[in-house]
């Protein structure tokens, strides 16, 4: 019996396929669809770029950024209100700096809704990370986590899997080097001005290798930053790489101190 040719790719026809297999057709060239709820970014142009049209929900996110405290807020800041509406929370995990609640409350953000979680170790904050979000929380999960190794973040995958809120985790830009089981991968870093540098090195689909620029200015300082500082120039790319040389300072959590309080508990 004669074997038909297998055609190319290019110009396989799903319409000789049956309607219910075809319609679950779906080529790795293609920008995939969600296959959960999915939050807007706040971006209409990262939205674009993303699965299902904003960040996943049972999910993990990788945010992969040279240095921490510098994208992270400029980046999810936008998206962050929306998830409190139905009481819910963010919860930070071992940030690098002590989370400032006036800068928070300018996005958005009341005391009240953030938690911080001060974990000093690897292991405390990969336990603390996995407990919450068994908890199926509702609101968002933040968690600084450089240290991790892609079987401790397949765990947390599992995990997101049955968790209704979007989880990011913070790594090195360095991390990049290494395979990772997180579905979404975003690489950030500053751009000139207030823009910030986008690519999407693993997505569902094809991987955005060409920078995506997103004007990330906040709101609140539109109306007041006079224009030369509306046009800071970018950081120097051999600075980021000095930065991103030490991965281990990507973990460096705020300093706990006695005389001051958490922003919630």
């Amino acid at each position: 019996m004669p074997v038909p040719a297998i055609s190319s790719p290019d110009v396989f026809d799903t319409g000789v396929l049956p309607r219910h297999v075809a319609e679950a057709v779906w080529r790795g060239s293609e920008l995939g669809d969600a296959v959960s709820r999915t939050v807007s970014s706040g971006f209409p142009e990262l939205d674009s770029e993303l699965p299902g049209g904003g960040w996943p929900t049972h999910s993990l996110t990788e945010l992969l950024m040279p240095q921490a405290a510098l994208c992270e807020w400029r980046l999810l800041g936008p998206a962050l209100p929306s998830l409190m509406t139905s009481g819910g929370r963010v919860y930070l995990i071992a940030p690098p700096k002590q989370p400032h609640a006036g800068g928070l409350e300018q996005l958005g953000l009341s005391a009240d809704q953030v938690v911080w979680v001060h974990a000093s170790t690897p292991v405390d904050r990969l336990w603390v990370t996995e407990q919450i979000v068994k908890s199926d929380p509702a609101g968002a999960v933040l968690s600084w986590l450089p240290q991790a190794r892609p079987e401790q973040i397949r765990r947390l995958q599992i995990h997101a899997q049955s968790c209704d809120a979007p989880v990011f985790l913070f790594r090195p830009a360095a991390a990049l080097n290494d395979t990772s089981p997180a579905p979404l991968r975003v690489a950030v870093a500053l751009a000139k001005g207030w823009e910030l540098e986008i690519r999407i090195p693993k997505r569902r689909g094809a991987s955005l290798d060409d920078a995506l620029y997103l004007a990330a200015m906040p709101e609140n300082l539109e109306s007041v930053l006079p224009p030369r500082l509306k046009t800071v120039p970018a950081r120097s790319a051999a600075l980021s790489r000095e930065e991103a040389s030490d991965a281990r300072a990507l973990g460096r959590v705020a300093p706990h101190s006695t005389t001051s309080q958490p922003v919630s508990h």
